[in-house]
């Protein structure tokens, strides 16, 4: 059997192991275990803390603000809790930890805090609040350095476009929620600003929030606002919602936020007011909403990741953005309108693009949609000289591939259209064989040569070899 002495000494090995902080109190609030990771986290040595009070060590605490002692003393667990204090060197620290009492044979014997520092998320947010209040001072009339995008900005003519542009403008006209589904790089916010600035909101202010950058906590803040005392750290500041007020909040990725969080934002729609963190007071706020999610919403609901009855309250507007893939006639037309933008902004003098790299174009599947098409086509032109035109060798070579990615394998049909001349010898024509699966390979490695080459089974010297060769063939 064990000793005691033993499994602590394992015990102790496990927690310095882990990225997570841990730190362990007794029922009288000193240190009994610290890890290195927490010790990281909060500027302190090991020594400064172990054996020592709570309260000896971070003077900015007390009983009511720590959430080890609040747990020591109510012995119910808190999760996923903000807490901003300073140590006893007055380093100033952010974390969310999720703390609970420990037990011995139903008899509380300490506390046990797990803690992740996201200081630096906490101060990311702070300026995103401050930031989005200086945009709305200028009101009224709302004025704000950001790029407004409207229905201008919208390119396109395939049928499958022009009608989701059509509808974004009917959506214009009301004031009830939009939900806009898309893959990313479709471009679901120049839709959703397009929307704002064409109705009789666009004088007000268009907020904008990505619901997966910042931890639930964190988010929540940011959305309704704090109130000083709110918790430890928490200062007096409103959220986008009433900096919003009378105009739209854009919330990007909403299939990203928490469910406890979205049952919030559910009743705030409702009820049409918000409540600061911290706050006992109502506030009422008229803001529009515009939601986007990267992926099917039915989907995500299956699996638990969205509410079904926010996605009803949401989904009033339902406004569904093609891949570029399902709008290949516009491919050239969106090149053509960035080599334009590029032209001004790199000071070069691109006319357009070579008929062969636009059946190449074609070809290609684009699974970072209209985003991706915009930085090949500005690598391009940075690649550029005193050319006029962009040709094969200013493109990445995985843009090359006659074959569109799909889910199946290569095979014999993926090569149903290899053209096979009968004057090409069989080693010509086994070449040119692998060179098309060479372009595949790479494709679906979006270009990296170590990746393809291990999709292939060779060496990644080898693969540099082919590659040289292909290359100087076509010259």
């Amino acid at each position: 059997m064990i000793s005691s002495k033993k499994l602590y000494f394992i015990l102790d090995q496990i927690l310095q192991s882990i990225d997570e902080g841990v730190h362990v109190v007794d029922n009288k609030g000193k240190t009994i275990l610290y890890n290195q990771a927490m010790a990281e986290l909060e500027g302190m040595k090991l020594e400064e803390v172990i054996g020592e009070s709570l309260l000896d060590v971070f003077p900015s605490l007390n009983d009511e603000t720590s959430t080890l002692l609040k747990v020591l003393e109510t012995q119910k667990p808190i999760v996923d809790q903000v807490q901003t204090y300073f140590n006893n060197h007055s380093k100033k620290i952010t974390t969310i930890n999720t703390t609970f009492p420990l037990y011995q044979e139903g008899e509380k014997i300490g506390a046990v805090e797990i803690a992740k520092d996201i200081t630096k998320i906490k101060n990311l947010s702070d300026q995103v609040l401050t930031l989005q209040q200086q945009l709305i001072k200028p009101s009224p009339p709302y004025k704000s350095e950001i790029k407004r995008y409207t229905f201008e900005n919208l390119i396109g003519k395939s049928h499958i476009f022009i009608e989701a542009v059509q509808l974004a403008r009917r959506a214009a006209n009301t004031s009830s929620s939009v939900l806009i589904y898309g893959e990313t790089g479709t471009g679901k916010e120049l839709f959703a600003q397009s929307i704002h600035y064409h109705s009789n909101r666009k004088k007000k202010p268009f907020l904008a929030e990505n619901c997966a950058a910042f931890p639930e906590s964190l988010l929540e803040g940011i959305l309704f606002g704090t109130i000083k005392g709110g918790f430890t750290g928490a200062i007096d500041r409103p959220g986008i919602f009433e900096q919003a007020n009378g105009g739209t909040i854009l919330l990007d990725e909403i299939n990203s936020m928490g469910l406890q969080l979205q049952g919030k934002l559910l009743r705030v729609l409702q009820e049409g007011y918000v409540r600061r963190i911290g706050g006992t007071k109502n506030i009422p706020i008229d803001v529009r909403i515009i939601a986007t999610t990267n992926e099917d919403p039915l989907k995500a609901i299956k699996e638990y990741r969205l509410r079904k009855d926010l996605y009803f309250r949401l989904n009033v507007v339902n406004i569904q953005l093609p891949t570029l893939a399902e709008r290949p006639e516009d491919i050239v037309l969106l090149t053509q309108n960035f080599i334009n933008k590029y032209n001004e902004r790199l000071d070069k003098d691109v006319w357009m693009v070579s008929e062969f790299m636009k059946e190449r174009f074609e070809l290609y599947s684009w699974p970072g949609n209209v985003r991706e098409l915009e930085n090949v086509v500005e690598g391009a032109m940075n690649m550029v000289q005193d050319e006029h035109i962009l040709k094969q060798e200013h493109f990445p070579m995985y843009l090359t591939s006659e074959m569109k990615r799909n889910k199946g394998n290569i095979g014999a049909k993926q090569f149903a259209g290899l053209p096979l001349d009968s004057r090409q010898s069989l080693d010509e024509i086994l070449n040119d064989i692998e060179m098309q699966m060479i372009i595949y390979a790479m494709s679906e490695s979006k270009g990296n040569i170590s990746q393809t080459a291990r999709k292939l089974g060779i060496k990644r010297q080898t693969l540099q070899h082919k590659l040289k060769k292909h290359k100087r063939k076509e010259v």
